[in-house]
């Protein structure tokens, strides 16, 4: 079964910090070079798996290839066909969000549940021929970099003027100046924070795992936020612009000043009630990657407990629960049994025993809609 992290335990994977201590001295603030923090790290998909996924309609993959001075971007699907020979030097195949389709990807994700689910994004699988790479950029997110095959050697440096190449379709920097180089074999790991130049290349045919954080820009969020708002506004009749004061004008082209203030108070309206705020953000940072669908579950067969699908993503606040997209309000024992869920995505058949009726009913919903999926008797 699914456990929180002990976020005080010392962990090879941070290099012998706790999850508490790496995120106050590194989070956001500077990288850390982790040497085996994954001691004997399979790759979670071979070559010849990853190669055939990419060519998958529902994957989002990237094709990079290197031609002396200049770069070349073919976005997926991408048929095996459409890749280069393995033997040939300097090209890439990137794959996003493995976690979605592969459990071994998961379980590597899973690994950094110490971070808010809110920040979690995904993991991306990148496959390199000797020489590949994608050249020195800047990352606006969080990254962990960890080798699962083969070798990559990583330099990074300060951002500088973030000048970018000219005529690319890569975001390359057109001066990188490394200050530190490292060799990462199998299981080493680096983590970046955002902002900081880095350029890896490897060095012989290699894997490497990315386990990427969503930092959405503050424009983004407040459109994504707003829209929620207002579509979730339930003024009924819906309040209109009046103006029995309004003389004739000279002026017909000015906006009237009480038409302007009547459109500022609109949008205080609309933020200004906490729960509606906090529940449209919630189904913002929830909402599932275009990418994904469900499909209908059986929910005759959940004797021994239900677990969240892969690809759902929950989480909760004060008030709510929140769900792909969608809320629901919570309080008491419920809220407690939800929580739980969105933390560890895992329920027993005895919590689910212990559940309201009206949250047993919300809960096979979710089954039916295919964001639970049924424990088997020999799930822990």
């Amino acid at each position: 079964m699914s456990q929180p992290p002990d976020i005080d335990a010392r962990t090879p994977l941070l290099g012998g910090l706790s999850p508490r201590a790496f995120m106050r001295r590194h989070w956001q603030k500077q990288p850390l070079l982790v040497r085996q923090a994954v001691p004997g790290v399979q790759a979670p998909l071979g070559r010849a798996a990853l190669f055939a996924l990419a060519g998958s309609e529902d994957v989002e993959s990237r094709l990079v290839v290197r031609e002396r001075e200049s770069w070349r971007l073919r976005r997926g699907p991408l048929p095996r066909r459409a890749l280069p020979p393995v033997s040939r030097p300097g090209w890439t195949l990137l794959v996003q969000g493995l976690d979605l389709h592969v459990p071994a990807a998961r379980e590597l994700l899973s690994m950094f549940r110490f971070v808010p689910e809110a920040r979690l994004d995904d993991l991306m699988l990148s496959w390199a021929s000797d020489r590949g790479g994608v050249g020195p950029h800047v990352d606006s997110y969080d990254v962990f970099l960890l080798q699962v095959q083969g070798r990559r050697r990583w330099r990074i440096g300060p951002a500088g003027d973030g000048a970018l190449q000219p005529d690319q379709p890569l975001k390359i920097l057109a001066r990188f100046a490394p200050t530190q180089e490292w060799l990462l074999e199998r299981g080493d790991m680096l983590y970046l924070p955002p902002g900081w130049a880095h350029d890896g290349v490897a060095e012989g045919e290699c894997l490497t795992a990315s386990i990427g954080f969503r930092a959405p820009a503050r424009d983004e969020l407040a459109r994504e936020v707003l829209g929620r708002l207002l579509e979730r506004s339930d003024e009924d009749p819906p309040q209109r612009y009046r103006d029995p004061s309004q003389g004739a004008t000279a002026t017909p082209g000015r906006i009237p000043e009480a038409l302007q203030r009547f459109a500022a108070a609109a949008v205080v309206r609309a933020v200004r009630e906490r729960h509606a705020l906090q529940a449209a953000l919630g189904e913002a940072l929830s909402e599932p990657k275009p990418q994904v669908w469900f499909g209908s579950s059986d929910t005759a067969t959940i004797a021994h407990g239900l677990r969240l699908d892969p690809r759902s993503r929950m989480m909760y606040d004060d008030a709510h629960v929140f769900v792909n997209g969608e809320s629901w309000r919570a309080a008491g024992r419920d809220a407690t049994l939800m929580r739980r869920l969105a933390d560890r995505r895992v329920l027993t058949a005895a919590e689910i025993a212990r559940a309201s009726d009206a949250a047993r009913e919300l809960l096979m919903q979710w089954t039916e809609d295919g964001w639970l999926q049924p424990l088997g008797v020999d799930d822990d």
